[in-house]
């Protein structure tokens, strides 16, 4: 991301009310991907971030170019990189810890509670069908004590506790998934950057 701000131009700002200025870059200025470009789903690849991945490292396996992590982060709408790029094990339990006090804390804490609508399941050809729910009140939750349906290795419970680690651990999962910007458009979405900041 530290390359995100290179062509951002320079302004003279007085920081310290003191009549000496700063030169500081002007960060109000903002490029967004042209809508109709990010809307064409064939011109994006499928990307699982791994637990060593940073957008630098993915825009130099993709683009070959470090430089354009950036456009990682913009074609997957991520403002914050601290907190929306999917976290190494090791950071997401201490970011646990530190939101919950501790693991065993997580673990305990109810999050939310969700309906079970499909149990998971393989079709013929080995396709996995994942689970489908739904977000429930506790009330809700206590309705449902005895209900079941019919899973793979029978009879399932149509109703779940996800605690705060596991909602945090499937929140960071989710973030694993991004897009990546066909390589034949850059020299476009390059061109407009160089436009906006000229």
């Amino acid at each position: 991301m530290a390359h995100y701000f290179k062509p951002f131009p320079k302004i003279d700002y007085d920081l310290k009310k003191n009549g000496k200025s700063n030169s500081l870059t002007n960060i109000t200025l903002r490029f967004k991907v042209q809508e109709a470009l990010l809307s064409q789903s064939a011109i994006y690849y499928d990307y699982q971030v791994q637990e060593e991945d940073r957008p630098d490292i993915v825009a130099e396996l993709y683009y070959q170019d470090s430089t354009l992590d950036w456009l990682i982060l913009i074609v997957n709408d991520i403002i914050d990189p601290q907190f929306e790029w999917p976290k190494e094990q090791y950071s997401l339990d201490k970011f646990i810890r530190q939101k919950y006090g501790s693991i065993s804390e997580a673990q305990g804490t109810v999050h939310h509670y969700e309906k079970i609508l499909n149990a998971q399941s393989t079709l013929a050809d080995g396709t996995v069908v994942p689970e489908r729910t739904v977000k429930i009140d506790q009330t809700t939750y206590n309705s449902l004590a005895g209900d079941t349906l019919q899973g793979e290795t029978g009879f399932v419970k149509v109703r779940k506790e996800v605690s705060a680690y596991q909602y945090e651990q499937d929140l960071n999962d989710e973030r694993r998934n991004i897009k990546l910007l066909d390589e034949v458009y850059l020299p476009q979405i390059l061109s407009a950057v160089r436009g906006v900041f000229a």
